[in-house]
């Protein structure tokens, strides 16, 4: 198999034939006894006495040690060599940096907004860690943004993507409230969050309380929403182990889709499949709460445009995610007017990429202890597995040593589940229904107190612990989660043990 060649036909998952492959990697193509071996080495076990061989490793050799305090996400990839270090650490320099407005005399810098929702990339991806919902009324969301989108008209939509769910911009707001402007422009919005409290009993009696958000966009600053707005709320995700995730096999992921539930578990995960600005094809959707982007390099750059309005090769509007509607915004100073072609240029976003691609996961911690794998065992028989696929083996690659051919731990399929109404956004993106959400990657999830200084989890942070955000599964997941709410006193401890190990 070589870079871009995967083409897969219609099959018992169901995969249509879209030519999907991995055109951003350059693959050495993997031999029959290396498939034998890969196919052996992540086949789900069923021996719970021991840890599995490398399991202590869930990054493959890019695995580092786990730091003791926030800076656990923020190390390089184990394996990198001292030289790519420095390139890293210029990515982490341009990760960090904070954009002012134009005119500026810093040339380099200015650009920001008009509209914005952070300054720097750090401000959303706190210590490289998951954000948070705002704590109080005095808490401003500089780590969480609504999406918003309208009904497209009938017929619409990218007809190469079959299921594609076309949507448009709204009218005066675009495709993301920005809460934040620059002096001498109004800012969008003002996100308010309420809840409400409801009780759910386990088995053993313990009652653990739900917070069930509402979302309301105040103080808008440019009109009303379009009557048929639909509104997300996302919360940054942690950014460890992203390149790993896009080294898996194309093919790989596509394996485990059964959108048809034909082998009846229940589950029937689907692959998102978007158009790529940088590729001007259909690929497999990684990134993102819903899998709607391709590539960290078209992650990274949709979140230049829309979170900090700075321009770049892949989205160079000077006026980042301002609209037509809001003139003044689109009539201001930009900072793509000098020896720039956009305000951060094709060198810099591959710095940013190549440090987002290699911050490294941490090693698991406690494998061996009795506790974790009777945690690990209730994990498998509760049937988590089915969304949360422990492990893959990475393309080998030609110019990418710190990914390739690594034996990983991510315990994500990447692909679509329908997970209920109660954790629906009603909100569409590419082939990804408003009750479908991208299976989360829990490898570094027992650090986040550690990094974020919360526990917070959740598209939007509504789960203020592993037990309430496994409480909110429904849908495909129903199953899994009433299993957890039956589950004896010290089995449930024993998952939430292994959990927090990982």
């Amino acid at each position: 198999m070589t870079a871009g060649s995967v083409a897969l036909a219609n099959d018992a998952a169901g995969a249509p034939n879209w030519g999907l492959g991995d055109p951003h990697l350059t693959v050495v193509p993997r031999t029959d006894a290396e498939s034998a071996r890969i196919n052996a080495v992540t086949a789900p076990t069923t021996d719970f006495t021991s840890p599995q061989r490398f399991e202590e490793r869930p990054g493959g050799a890019a695995t580092v040690r786990v730091f003791p305090d926030a800076n656990a996400f923020s190390q390089p990839s184990g394996n990198m060599s001292f030289e790519d270090e420095l390139t890293f650490k210029l990515g982490n320099g341009l990760f960090r940096k904070l954009w002012v407005s134009s005119p500026s005399s810093t040339l380099a810098s200015d650009g920001l907004g008009p509209l914005y929702n952070a300054r720097s990339c750090q401000r959303c991806h706190i210590k490289d860690g998951r954000g948070h919902p705002p704590e109080n009324a005095d808490d401003n969301s500089v780590s969480m943004f609504l999406r918003i989108s309208i009904p497209a008209p009938q017929g619409a939509g990218i007809h190469e993507i079959e299921d594609y769910i076309a949507t448009l911009p709204d009218p005066n707001y675009g495709s993301q409230l920005q809460d934040f402007a620059v002096q001498g422009h109004a800012s969008e919005y003002r996100l308010d969050i309420t809840y409400t409290e409801n009780i759910v009993t386990l088995a053993d009696g313990t009652e653990v309380s739900l917070r069930h958000p509402t979302y309301k966009a105040t103080n808008l600053g440019y009109g009303p929403l379009h009557p048929q707005a639909m509104l997300s709320p996302r919360v940054a995700p942690q950014m460890i182990g992203l390149g790993l995730l896009e080294a898996v096999p194309a093919a790989d992921i596509l394996a485990n889709a059964d959108p048809e539930d034909l082998d009846g578990d229940g589950i029937s995960g689907r692959p998102n499949v978007v158009w790529s600005q940088e590729f001007d094809r259909p690929m497999l959707g990684r990134f993102g709460l819903k899998a709607g982007n391709p590539t960290i390099m078209e992650q990274s750059a949709s979140a230049f445009a829309g979170d900090i309005g700075i321009s770049n090769p892949l989205f160079p509007a000077g006026a980042g995610e301002c609209t037509a509607a809001q003139t003044l915004c689109q009539t201001a100073a930009h900072g793509d007017g000098d020896a720039r072609a956009t305000e951060i240029d094709a060198e810099g976003m591959e710095l940013v990429s190549f440090y987002s691609r290699n911050l490294a996961v941490p090693a698991r911690r406690h494998v061996d202890d009795p506790q974790v794998l009777r945690g690990k065992e209730v994990f498998y028989e509760t049937g988590c597995t089915s969304c949360h696929t422990p492990s893959f083996v990475t393309h080998r690659l030609k110019d990418q040593p710190e990914q390739s051919f690594q034996l990983i731990w991510p315990f994500t399929d990447m692909l679509l589940h329908d997970m209920g109404p109660d954790l629906a956004d009603n909100r569409p993106e590419a082939r990804a229904t408003g009750t479908e959400w991208r299976t989360p990657p829990l490898w570094g999830i027992g650090l986040t107190k550690q990094v974020s200084g919360h526990t917070y989890f959740l598209h939007d942070g509504r789960a203020r612990s592993i037990l309430e955000a496994v409480l909110w599964h429904g849908g495909e997941a129903q199953a899994q989660r009433d299993a957890v709410v039956n589950l004896p006193t010290a089995d449930r401890d024993a998952l939430i043990t292994y959990l927090e190990s990982l």
